[in-house]
């Protein structure tokens, strides 16, 4: 039986959605985020969506989840975690 975390990620990997674009004007003004997204892992490690909602499952660093099932990780705590995985 799956667990609630593994459903939601199942479903939230069923679902295609758009990117989000925000106009370049926007983005010129905006301070820098403080969170990374589940792309953000998979570009920085080069590992599957997957393998990186297993980190999540593990609790490797801080994040938290906002609608529709979307994680936002805190960008202080994965840079510090991946610091010490050398």
């Amino acid at each position: 039986m799956l667990s609630e975390f593994a459903k939601e990620i199942r479903e939230e990997m069923a679902q295609e959605t758009e990117p989000f674009s925000i106009p370049l004007k926007a983005q010129k003004e905006m301070p820098e985020s403080r969170c990374y997204t589940v792309p953000d892992l998979q570009v920085i490690l080069n590992i599957s969506r997957g393998s990186v909602y297993e980190l999540l499952q593990r609790k490797e660093f801080k994040w938290f989840q906002i609608g529709n099932g979307r994680y936002r990780i805190s960008k202080k705590s994965f840079d510090q975690w991946l610091d010490g995985q050398s």
